[in-house]
C-alpha cells in the first residue's frame, strides 16, 4: 500500500463506522460482516466498537471464492435450503437488537460464470432466513451502517488500466475521499454534511407533492406520492433514539413511492451489479405501478429472475441526487450500488421502508399495503440520473414546481 498515511487513515475509517456509521454505545452488541481479505480492517473496527464499550462483536466472515465454489458445486437441493443454525444466528442478531456494520468488497462479477437460476435459488432461500433481519433493518429497528474496502477484484473492475495495487490504490484514495476521511475532522464534515442533506428533506416534506415527474432521454415516468410520506436524509434513528448514518458515503434524499401509482418509462444510466453480475442498458415500462416490459443490454436472465421475487415488480423507493455531487463529477463508475447510487438519481425495486410514511413503522402490513408502500422480499437499486434529468413536484391540485433542472436541485 503506497498512499500517504494509510495506516492512519484505515483507523479514522473503522472509528468513523463505529462512532459516527453505527453509533455503537456501551452495552451494546455489534455483529460485522466483512472479507476475509480485509482482515486489517475488520481488527481496527472491533477494537473501536470495544473501545466505544460495546459489550460483544460477533463477525461473519465472507469470502468471494467459497461463494463461487458453493454456488458451481452445492447439490440442487441445498442451494435455496438455509441451513437452521443460519436463520438462529439472523434471529439472535435481532432478538439482542445487534447494531450491524456490514463492509462491502465484492468482486462485481464474482458470481459471472454461474448460471443465475443458481443463484437465483440461493438468494431466495437467504432471503427467507434473512427476513426477520431484513424487516428489522428496513423498519429501523436496529442501526446498521454499510461502508466499503477495496479489493482487488474490485478495483481492477474501476480501474481496468492500471495494475492491481495501483488500482487498489486509487480506490482506498476515492473510498477515503468519498466518507470524508481526508479531512481534518471526519465527524464535524459528516455533522455539516448531513445537516445540508436535511434541509433539502425538509423543504420536500413541506411541499408533499402528490407525485413526482421525471424527464430525460429515454425516461418519461410519474411516481405516485402516498399521503404523509416523508423524505429521509443520510440519517436515521434507531427506538433508543440514537442517530445513524446507514451508507457512507451518502449523497441522497429518499422517500417511498405509491405503488398503485407509477406509470411510464425509465431507464437506467449506470452498470448495475447484482447477485455477483453487472447489468447494463436497462429499460423499464410501468403501468399502475407495476412493470409491464423490461429489457437489459446485459444481464437479461438476472433481470428476468429479479422479477421472479415477490413484489420486486414495483418500487419502494425514489431518491434524488444531484448530479454535481463529488461522487458523480469524479467520472468514475464504482460497479458497486453504495457508491453509484450517489452518483445519481435513483429507484428500488422492491421493499419500501416503513419510516418514510408518517407512522409507518408503528403499522401492521395490511395499513402499510393501504398507504401504497411495496412488501417485498428484496430492495435493488437502480441508476437513473444524470444531467440531463428534469423533475418536477406535482402538487394535489396538479401545480408543477420544479425540484431538478439538469440534472440539480432547482
Amino acid at each position: 500500500m503506497t498512499n500517504e498515511n494509510f495506516a492512519l487513515n484505515l483507523k479514522k475509517y473503522a472509528d468513523l463506522a463505529v462512532q459516527t456509521g453505527a453509533n455503537v454505545q456501551p452495552g451494546d452488541d455489534v455483529y460485522l460482516q466483512i472479507a476475509v481479505d480485509q482482515a486489517p480492517l475488520a481488527r481496527l473496527i472491533v477494537a473501536s466498537v470495544y473501545k466505544s464499550g460495546a459489550a460483544r462483536v460477533m463477525v461473519q466472515w465472507q469470502d468471494d471464492t467459497v461463494k463461487r465454489l458453493d454456488l458451481n458445486h452445492m447439490g440442487d437441493d441445498e442451494l435455496d435450503a438455509v441451513p437452521p443454525y443460519e436463520k438462529a444466528m439472523y434471529d439472535y442478531w435481532v432478538d439482542q437488537s445487534a447494531k450491524r456494520i456490514t463492509v462491502v468488497s465484492a468482486d462485481p462479477d464474482n458470481l459471472g460464470s454461474v448460471d443465475p437460476r443458481r443463484v437465483a435459488r440461493y438468494n431466495a432461500g437467504h432471503q427467507q432466513a434473512y427476513a426477520r433481519l431484513s424487516n428489522a433493518i428496513s423498519s429501523n429497528q436496529i442501526s446498521w451502517t454499510i461502508i466499503a474496502a477495496a479489493s482487488p477484484k474490485w478495483a481492477e473492475k474501476v480501474f481496468p488500466d492500471d495494475d492491481a495495487a495501483v488500482a487498489v490504490d486509487k480506490l482506498w484514495t476515492e473510498i477515503f475521499k468519498t466518507t470524508r476521511i481526508d479531512k481534518d475532522d471526519p465527524e464535524a464534515a459528516w455533522q455539516a454534511h448531513v445537516d445540508k442533506l436535511n434541509e433539502k428533506a425538509k423543504w420536500l416534506n413541506d411541499q408533499q407533492f402528490d407525485a413526482l415527474h421525471y424527464s430525460a432521454p429515454g425516461t418519461d415516468l410519474t411516481v405516485g406520492l402516498p399521503k404523509h410520506h416523508l423524505w429521509q436524509a443520510a440519517g436515521s434513528t434507531n427506538p433508543k433514539g440514537e442517530f445513524f448514518i446507514p451508507n457512507m458515503p451518502t449523497e441522497e434524499v429518499f422517500t417511498g413511492p405509491d405503488k398503485r401509482r407509477i406509470d411510464g418509462t425509465v431507464a437506467s444510466t449506470k452498470p448495475l451489479s447484482y447477485a455477483g453480475n453487472v447489468l447494463e442498458g436497462m429499460h423499464f415500462t410501468f403501468k399502475n405501478g407495476e412493470v409491464i416490459n423490461y429489457k437489459a443490454d446485459r444481464g437479461q436472465a438476472v433481470l428476468d429472475d429479479l422479477f421472479k421475487i415477490r413484489g420486486a415488480k414495483s418500487l419502494g423507493e425514489v431518491s434524488l441526487v444531484p448530479d454535481p455531487s463529488p461522487i458523480s463529477q469524479s467520472g468514475i463508475i464504482f460497479f458497486n450500488t453504495l457508491f453509484d447510487e450517489n452518483a445519481s438519481d435513483h429507484m428500488a425495486f422492491g421493499q419500501a421502508y416503513p419510516f418514510t410514511v408518517d407512522g409507518g413503522v408503528e403499522m401492521t402490513p395490511e395499513q402499510r399495503d393501504h398507504a401504497g408502500l411495496n412488501d417485498a422480499d428484496t430492495h435493488v437499486d437502480f441508476m437513473m440520473g444524470s444531467a440531463e434529468m428534469n423533475i418536477d413536484g406535482i402538487s394535489k391540485e396538479g401545480k408543477l414546481v420544479p425540484i431538478f433542472r439538469n440534472g440539480d436541485w432547482a
